[in-house]
């Protein structure tokens, strides 16, 4: 009677490990994202002021519309990649991806004036991957274990951006802005090589035989209300994430923190937040409280954007500026790992590629959303206006994923 009772006990704990061929592709695929992730993270805080160096780098209009074609490019080609991914394969999608990426990176790396360094980035942009390398880890996983590789990934990502912060002023000053996108286009051909040879064989799955079964694929990703609130998610987050950026950095300056050492707040609030994010989603989704995890970690980002408001008005500290941080990326790091786990859980086999491909779409379209509208809305209303808007976004979206219920557990 005792072994009976403690053996659903047992099916659970083993459904919450992953087998090998799972660490495998959760450790290579993360590695991908991290590398490529760096690749572009890693020009961001150097980029305005090194491409004001080329010719044509003295118009700040063109020079944020270089930075910005990346996010463009990538989002009109989400959608093309993923139903390609559906259609063709990951592995040869993804390569194709990666090659264009370097590409671009060796464009950017030889640019002699700014309308080239513009296409760079374009091009760049058009190695759009995040779709088709989110379905490859979601064929190869299982229900159970899906949200804790989708975290792998998302800590992968968190920590990148954190240590490029960190280090691309010293490169910038080592190698400068060509030799950046160099090493950019170095790590994207070491991506190929890691899912040629790292990552496991993708598994069969039934593909799409011809377009009008791809257009219903599409049809029916569109329709699915569960991954509309998705979408609609992902576009507000990152929105809201781009659009803080706007104006943290002038609130930091205020505080008195010079710039150069931004890094030792964002670096130790990203890393005690991933620590927090995994000690708290993986046993409530273990518990079936996804949904619980999923609404707090949206509340999170609202209080955080509501606090902001309040500090923008007066004079915060550097630790109320680093608190204010730290629970934004717990809220930020749970719903990054929960969210791509969501929408491969919702979406048909047959689709993955196509949902994925709307859901990285709408959340590339937030980047560029957030950066643009955010610049505009510190120069209209300042920082207090921008925080507003950003709480408005955040409790809009906290009302529209409410009625949202976790998937059915599958043994997948």
């Amino acid at each position: 009677m005792a072994a009976a009772a403690e053996s659903p006990a047992s099916d659970r704990a083993n459904d919450a490990r992953m087998t090998p061929v799972e660490r495998r592709a959760s450790g290579a695929l993360a590695l991908v994202f991290a590398l490529r992730m760096l690749g572009l993270f890693i020009v961001l805080p150097v980029f305005a002021l090194e491409a004001a160096r080329l010719p044509g780098g003295d118009d700040p209009a063109r020079v944020g519309l270089a930075m910005g074609l990346y996010g463009l490019t990538q989002a009109f080609l989400q959608i093309p990649f993923g139903i390609a991914s559906d259609r063709f394969g990951r592995k040869p999608v993804i390569v194709a991806g990666l090659l264009l990426f370097a590409l671009g990176s060796a464009i950017a790396a030889w640019a002699p004036d700014l309308t080239w360094l513009a296409v760079g980035r374009a091009v760049q942009g058009a190695g759009a991957i995040s779709a088709a390398v989110t379905a490859f880890l979601a064929d190869v996983t299982r229900d159970s274990v899906r949200t804790k590789a989708m975290a792998v990934v998302g800590a992968s990502i968190a920590l990148m951006f954190a240590l490029s912060l960190v280090i691309a002023p010293l490169l910038a000053d080592w190698v400068g802005l060509s030799g950046i996108f160099f090493m950019t286009g170095t790590l994207a051909l070491l991506c190929i090589a890691v899912v040629l040879w790292v990552a496991p064989p993708e598994p069969v799955i039934h593909k799409p035989s011809d377009m009008q079964q791809v257009h219903r694929s599409l049809a029916e990703v569109l329709r699915h209300p569960g991954l509309l609130r998705l979408n609609l998610g992902v576009f507000v987050l990152h929105a809201v994430q781009l659009a803080m950026w706007m104006a943290l950095p002038a609130m930091l300056l205020q505080a008195g923190l010079a710039q150069a050492d931004h890094w030792q707040v964002y670096l130790p609030a990203v890393t005690a937040s991933l620590l927090v994010m995994g000690g708290v989603l993986f046993p409530m989704e273990r518990k079936g409280r996804l949904r619980q995890a999923f609404l707090g970690a949206i509340g999170l980002v609202f209080a955080v954007q509501l606090g902001l408001g309040v500090a923008a008005g007066a004079q915060p500290g550097l630790w109320t500026l680093g608190g204010l941080l730290f629970v934004f990326f717990i809220g930020f790091n749970t719903l990054e790992a929960s969210q791509p786990s969501l929408a491969s859980k919702l979406a048909p086999a047959h689709a993955r590629g196509a949902a994925l491909g709307v859901y990285n779409t709408l959340q590339s379209i937030g980047f560029f959303a957030g950066g643009a509208v955010g610049g505009w809305l510190v120069r209209a209303h300042g920082s207090q206006g921008l925080f507003a808007a950003c709480a408005v976004a955040s409790l809009v979206w906290l009302v529209v994923a409410w009625p949202m219920r976790a998937p059915a557990a599958s043994r997948r």
